[in-house]
């Protein structure tokens, strides 16, 4: 099975290019323009990982990953925060947030892929060593 991740970003651009890479991967992309439409899918959606925007409309991505992080549904999902912020203010306040790796803006697929892959595989693992010691 496939792995299912949600793309949150504002600029149609960008979606249309990372569904297109994640997609030629095997990925299931899901997709969301703002803030609240990435925490409404996330929850009913329960996607492996999520591509998450710090600019948005409404709530920003900080706030989209601050509230997923204290629901116990998406608590443990992966978030890689992708923006064109670029200093070090910003990526230690996505980090502060919950985020679990940070691109800027731009960035190269084969690079983000590479990170999605292995973010993907560290939560299988940790969710592997969590079944084996509750069970």
């Amino acid at each position: 099975m496939s792995a299912k991740i949600l793309v949150v970003d504002d600029e149609p651009d960008v979606i249309e290019l990372l569904a297109y890479n994640l997609t030629k991967r095997g990925y299931t992309v899901l997709t969301a323009v703002n803030g609240l439409e990435a925490l409404n899918k996330a929850r009913r959606e329960l996607p492996d990982l999520i591509l998450l925007d710090l600019m948005l409309e409404g709530i920003d991505g900080f706030s989209v990953c601050e509230i997923l992080r204290h629901q116990p549904s998406t608590a443990t999902v992966p978030v890689i925060m992708i923006t064109a912020l670029a200093g070090q203010i910003a990526r230690a306040n996505g980090l502060a947030a919950g985020a679990n790796d940070f691109v800027c803006k731009p960035f190269s697929p084969h690079e983000l892929i590479a990170r999605i892959e292995g973010q993907l595989q560290l939560h299988q693992e940790k969710m592997r060593l969590l079944n084996s010691e509750a069970g």
